[in-house]
């Protein structure tokens, strides 16, 4: 069982916290703060007092059972005992009880065994889906002992389609047996957003694009609702770093980086793509050579090592070729504490600055038209931005295609300041590069101690002063700066609860509810009707439950609302419709299709067709799930479609270049027109090689490839093209001798 990787980063503190580029998309280190207005709600409480396990079971050959060896609360526990591993542990399901989009409080309490040593334990989610396993940790940096109980809390968001969710706690390291007791989950019941307050985006619109870095649960719900009213840039926080990417050589994948990039297209807003090359979340892989052993500074091994680098960035990039306007190419040179400036990575150490040319070289290649940065933290300090204004300006001398420096602004209640900030700005304006504000945020601690149960109301006033003091430089240097992006979305989901030490912080500008704080208030340089005030951190006192293993009698829990309508195919005459399937408590029995307001049909699978309706004709489309009880969901997300104009012709044609070959594999662009007089809403490329070419990575495209035959199919977004209009889609193929252009055939629908 692979085990979870724990953010590290080393101590500036000389200046301020130490940063990290790292978006933690799980973890907080208390329960969300409710607001007055909220009661939480337990869903699932574990005390084993009724002598049982409750669910719980073991992850692999050791033992589970009740004990009254020691207890928390009451007189009983449960016991791991016979671990063979660290990830070993007891589990729970959550499948049945968590909802996707919905904000988890996880708590339990663990302690170990009598006469064991004191061991880091963690709170952890294996989540599966179709067979393929995925490992998130909820709560960490707690070590546990034999003579007292440490508590692990966190909160977890579901955000992806599972058939297997579990809850496990694990230790850090070793086998210990140890005791958990008191597990308990929470959640808060969703609030809407401030829909009549100013767009943080439409304020700012004059001065630069406002971005946020998101995972997956920020798509959902009341967090996307925030989302899109208020930010006109997405930044992808983890799902696009390597080791997400390409966990082992030549094998990508997309999963968390498609969904957020879709989205971003799906509404209208831009995305910056982080990052290519990092020293940090970057797999062993990488850096071993063709041994298999840690690589030394050799001829060949730089040679592997930019050629792995290359591969990498023209699989990344080109999957999202045309969709990103900016990327963090680079991310984090700088070390201060080392002669040259820089830092001594593997990357530096292998092939001294060469892998930042290369990187910028090979991005450039890929994509164009995409804005390219060099990102790093702590710009503010003198001798780190010397160092980075000397390094720029040599590579650009040198013809190094860097487009844009980035500044992390990673601050606190006190620093950076506005001076050195716009000094910072002015001295890069000179190289005549844009410069972007990447991750944003303000810690309302300024030392890596101090721990508030409740935020003061003086640190967020002091936080509103600070956020108000740089986005005024900012704007007064709306001409060098092109876009400023928050790390995060809302408190509820920041880096800074686990870093530098676990404590509840509150670093952005809406809060644990997603309600507008004075930091908001003043940047938009306007007052809320009613000034926000601390919410309260009080800890649920709602009586723990035994959550039912069979559903209620009289069902009144109506389905989740079916997400992800879209019109897959229309014909002169039809229009057929695919959605994501609904969740409910006991289950969904099927879904009311209604269009123009009226319902046309019930179905039990997630797709209809819509037959004998008129040529050229537009009508809208929203769906229903319902349950045994009649209880009928929530409406779907509208959408529209109109159909073909009748007699309308359709077809296409493929052309083929060879954008780089070398030896060994090769980059090409498929170049798909309509050359018939009707709009496609759908093309397909089919061809057979002639060698020994086989597909490794494709962009723009659904690729498959069976032997010599390739078929490549139009994604959600590039399959409508008007008369006349074309697209491109890419692919990277690996190939042992001739490479002749095949013969293309394209068929549109």
């Amino acid at each position: 069982m692979p085990e979870r990787r724990p953010r590290t980063a080393a101590l500036f503190a000389a200046v301020c916290l130490t940063l990290v580029t790292a978006l933690c998309l799980a973890f907080a280190v208390a329960a969300p703060p409710a607001r007055a207005d909220t009661v939480p709600v337990t869903d699932i409480s574990s005390d084993f007092e009724s002598g049982t396990t409750q669910g719980w079971a073991a992850r692999g050959p050791e033992t589970v059972a009740v004990s009254t060896a020691a207890a928390h609360q009451g007189t009983h526990s449960l016991a791991v005992t016979g671990r063979t591993d660290s990830w070993q542990g007891p589990a729970l399901s959550l499948l049945d009880t968590a909802q996707q989009g919905t904000a988890y409080t996880l708590s339990v309490w663990v302690r170990l065994a009598s006469g064991e040593s004191a061991t880091p334990v963690r709170l952890s989610i294996e989540r599966q889906w179709q067979g393929a396993a995925a490992y998130e940790t909820v709560a960490s940096g707690v070590t546990a002992t034999s003579d007292g109980w440490a508590r692990l809390s966190g909160t977890y968001t579901p955000a992806s389609s599972v058939d297997v969710l579990k809850v496990y706690v694990e230790t850090a390291s070793g086998t210990p047996s140890f005791l958990i007791d008191d597990f308990t989950m929470t959640h808060l019941p969703a609030v809407p957003i401030q829909q009549d307050i100013p767009s943080l985006k439409d304020v700012l619109a004059p001065d630069f694009t406002v971005g946020a870095a998101v995972g997956r649960p920020q798509l959902l719900g009341v967090h996307a609702d925030l989302l899109k009213k208020h930010f006109g840039s997405i930044t992808p926080g983890n799902a696009l770093k390597w080791d997400a990417t390409e966990p082992t050589e030549g094998a990508f994948t997309f999963t968390d980086a498609d969904p957020i990039v879709d989205f971003a297209t799906a509404n209208g807003i831009k995305v910056r793509g982080h990052t290519l090359v990092w020293h940090d979340q970057t797999p062993a892989w990488v850096f071993r050579d063709a041994d298999g052993n840690t690589m030394t500074p050799t001829p060949a091994n730089k040679a592997l090592l930019l050629s792995r680098l290359e591969n990498h960035i023209r699989a990344v990039m080109g999957r999202y070729q045309g969709r990103m306007y900016a990327w963090d190419v680079v991310n984090e040179v700088l070390d201060e504490s080392q002669s040259d400036g820089l830092r001594h990575s593997m990357w530096y150490q292998i092939t001294g600055t060469d892998y930042i040319a290369d990187a910028f070289r090979t991005a450039h290649a890929v994509d164009p038209g995409a804005e390219l940065c060099l990102n790093d933290y702590n710009t503010t300090v003198p001798a780190r931005r010397q160092t980075l204004y000397t390094l720029v300006g040599t590579l650009k001398a040198q013809g190094v295609p860097i487009d844009c420096v980035g500044h992390q602004m990673h601050g606190n209640l006190q620093w950076p300041s506005a001076s050195d900030t716009a000094a910072t700005i002015e001295q890069f304006a000179q190289l005549g590069v844009d410069q972007q504000i990447t991750e944003m945020d303000v810690s309302v601690y300024t030392d890596n101690t101090s721990s508030y149960t409740t935020i003061p109301d003086a640190a967020l006033t002091q936080q509103a002063a600070e956020y108000k003091a740089l986005f005024d430089v900012y704007r007064s240097h709306r001409a060098d700066i092109s876009a400023v992006t928050l790390w995060g979305l809302a408190d509820d989901d920041s880096w800074l609860d686990s870093f530098p030490v676990n404590r509840l912080d509150a670093p952005l500008l809406f809060d644990r509810q997603l309600q507008a704080k004075a930091a908001y208030w003043s940047i938009v340089g306007q007052s809320p009707t009613s000034p926000p005030t601390s919410p309260p951190t009080t800890p649920p006192t709602t009586p723990p439950t035994t959550p039912p293993t069979t559903p209620p009698a009289g069902d009144v829990e109506a389905p989740s609302a079916p997400t992800g309508l879209a019109v897959s195919a229309t014909t002169a005459d039809s229009v057929t419709l695919t959605w994501n399937a609904s969740t409910d408590n006991v289950g969904v029995t099927g879904y009311d299709v209604y269009r123009d307001g009226t319902r046309v049909s019930t179905v039990t699978t997630t797709t209809y067709t819509d037959t004998g309706l008129a040529p050229s004709t537009t009508h809208s489309y929203t769906v229903k799930a319902h349950d045994a009880a009649g209880n009928a969901s929530p409406a779907s997300a509208a959408v529209t479609a109109t159909t073909r104009a009748a007699g309308g012709s359709t077809g296409c044609t493929a052309a083929y270049h060879v954008d780089s070959d070398w030896g060994s594999g090769f980059t090409a662009t498929v170049t798909v027109t309509n050359t018939g007089t009707s709009a496609t809403r759908s093309w397909k490329v089919a061809w057979r090689w002639s060698g020994k070419q086989k597909i490794t990575n494709a962009w723009n495209t659904n690729a498959t490839q069976s032997g010599t035959s390739v078929t490549a199919t139009a994604m959600s977004y590039n399959g409508t093209l008007a008369p006349a209009a074309a697209t491109t889609f890419g692919f990277q193929a690996g190939n042992t001798g001739a490479n002749p252009a095949p013969t293309l055939t394209c068929t549109a629908a």
